[in-house]
């Protein structure tokens, strides 16, 4: 029987499709209402279709359905949803989810979010990044970083450290280096006096 009055038929509701509203894709012809993804029931265009054999999906549901599956595998944020591939007809196998700890690891919501932070050794309070001094092996607040007899404010170049505390050059001679004439300590006018 001729095709009386009509175009192609549209290749999803079977309909004829007249050049004003048709698209192509894949050498069949839709109507542009009729132009969705078989999954998701999305609009879709030529940047977004993606095709197989006779159907017509989003990318998205196109790489779940045919894409390759597995860790390492995702698809933008599509691959962290809890999407299980149900309306797509995927029976995908589920391992079982590893046991928590019975104890938190980072109580706090700061540091799960960013990690540990190291302590001060002279105030005892967090030090963060944008604040941290590194002296004698230990994180200082740019604040607490100062010689622990004197007060100075130290600096990478004038800090000595001695049992996990830190010390001007100076101080640190005149305290723990060597004694007598001529080493900081007793200078000759004192000594006759």
């Amino acid at each position: 029987m001729p095709n009386w009055g009509g175009g192609a038929k549209c290749g999803a509701c079977d309909k004829s499709v007249y050049h004003a509203e048709e698209i192509q894709c894949n050498g069949r012809s839709f109507h542009k209402t009729c132009f969705h993804c078989m999954a998701c029931r999305k609009a879709l265009d030529s940047t977004t279709v993606a095709a197989h054999e006779s159907e017509i999906y989003c990318k998205t549901c196109y790489g779940r359905k045919y894409g390759p599956k597995g860790i390492g595998f995702g698809q933008g944020a599509g691959c962290l949803s809890t999407d299980t591939g149900e309306h797509l007809g995927l029976d995908l196998q589920h391992s079982p989810k590893p046991a928590r700890p019975s104890t938190p690891t980072n109580p706090s919501k700061f540091t799960k979010k960013f990690g540990d932070v190291d302590k001060c050794p002279r105030c005892g309070k967090s030090v963060y990044a944008a604040e941290k001094i590194m002296g004698g092996g230990k994180p200082w607040h740019k604040t607490c970083f100062r010689c622990a007899i004197c007060g100075k404010s130290l600096e990478s170049t004038n800090v000595t450290d001695k049992d996990g505390e830190i010390y001007c050059k100076v101080c640190y001679a005149k305290n723990f280096g060597p004694k007598g004439i001529g080493f900081g300590g007793l200078t000759q006018v004192e000594k006759k006096e």
